[in-house]
């Protein structure tokens, strides 16, 4: 099975991006044959910015990032939506 997530939330303030993340790593952790994509677009490109501080009573969607990318999962992030925010995937 082959899985896309679009997500396009801020990482906080919102728990859109971490259901969309710990959706994905636990399709990933269900079966070693499962694909899994994360395209990160809008806000949701800050979710990818390395050693961010994480909010009081939040998680990390860095560490959650990287968890996908353990689980052999791919995150995509939308260029432009990057350079509109003056952000550069750090990870």
């Amino acid at each position: 099975m082959h899985v896309l997530f679009i997500l396009n939330d801020p990482p906080y303030g919102t728990e859109r991006v971490y259901n969309g993340l710990r959706l994905a790593a636990g399709i990933l952790k269900q079966d070693a044959e499962n694909r899994v994509t994360v395209f990160l677009m809008a806000d949701a490109v800050a979710a990818a910015k390395a050693g961010q501080k994480t909010p009081d009573g939040y998680y990390n969607a860095e560490r959650m990032l990287k968890r996908v990318l353990a689980g052999k999962g791919e995150v995509l992030l939308c260029g432009t939506c990057m350079d509109a925010r003056a952000s550069a995937m750090l990870m």
